[in-house]
């Protein structure tokens, strides 16, 4: 049995690559036990950003210790540092568009400011879109593939990809923005999203909403408002599931014992990060990870 699960780097074979891939749910599928450094049907962790897109066949998909249902028009994006898993059914198909945050960032200025917020708060919003069968977001998927698998590079390859990459993140933000259309309206999205960067940096330091209230320089009682009208819940338990994220994917991904965690969390005794864990898990942190391993 493995004592942690793989984290997967961005490898692509093509030559003079630039950070962007794009592959077919049926060419993983079949390759699947010749892919020597993991199963993509056993949970992995992602060193790069994906984009799925299901054009056919019914499954599930896992993102973050969640399963979720997906079928034909599905798009799933999973953000690095992610766990993930496939599960193959017979006649799945779709593409499965790979890029790193070395390409992200070169392509900002030509995303939706909103997208980015939308697809990569990845604590915030839901990694799924069904796309409505009038949409020709495919056709683009398709014209990506066809571009990227075309064996006469030339100089202008690049641009294209560019071009194709941006133009399908503008697709995908008409989409969610129609799931999403009170936050754009909203302006405690931003309070909302600088709780979120300070509590990724300082969680170690406090569980306590009254302390990032502090630093936002709010009451807790407007805190707590905020992440009620965003998230429909409490500061507080959104920091405990923050939490308990990132302990399950330290427990799973490294050889860390929980003792060693719990004082890496932030807590003080070993054996209140445990009661912490069951209590907001049902498993111990041990159990929880011979369960996923």
């Amino acid at each position: 049995m493995p004592k942690n699960i793989p984290n997967i780097v961005f490898n692509s074979k093509k030559p003079n690559n630039s950070g962007i891939e794009i592959l077919t749910i049926q060419n993983l599928a079949a390759r699947k036990n010749e892919v020597l450094d993991h199963h993509p049907e056993k949970a992995h962790q992602v060193a790069f950003n994906m984009i799925v897109l299901y054009t056919e066949g019914e499954s599930q998909q896992l993102i973050d210790f969640v399963w979720h249902k997906v079928q034909r028009n599905t798009i799933t994006h999973v953000a690095k540092g992610q766990i993930n898993a496939f599960q193959f059914t017979k006649g799945l198909e779709g593409y499965i568009l790979l890029f790193t945050d070395d390409y992200l960032k070169k392509q900002i200025n030509n995303l939706p400011k909103n997208e980015l917020i939308r697809l990569f708060n990845t604590h915030l919003f839901s990694p799924i879109i069904q796309v409505p069968e009038t949409s020709n977001v495919v056709n683009y998927f398709q014209l990506l593939y066809e571009e990227y698998n075309n064996q006469k590079e030339d100089y202008n390859q690049e641009k294209t990809y560019k071009s194709l990459h941006s133009i399908i993140f503008s697709k995908l933000d008409s989409l969610k923005e129609i799931e999403t259309y009170h936050l754009k309206q909203s302006k405690q999205i931003h309070v909302f999203l600088d709780f979120k960067s300070i509590l990724e940096k300082q969680y170690k330091s406090s569980r306590n909403a009254d302390f990032y209230a502090e630093q936002l320089h709010i009451t807790y009682k407007h805190l707590n408002t905020i992440c009620k009208d965003i998230i429909s819940m409490t500061a507080k338990q959104y920091i405990d599931r923050f939490i308990i994220l990132e302990a399950k994917r330290l427990l799973i991904n490294s050889e860390i014992k929980s003792t060693e965690l719990a004082y890496t969390l932030g807590f003080n005794e070993p054996t209140n990060f445990v009661k912490y864990f069951k209590k907001h898990t049902g498993f111990t942190p041990n159990n929880f990870k011979k369960d996923y391993l």
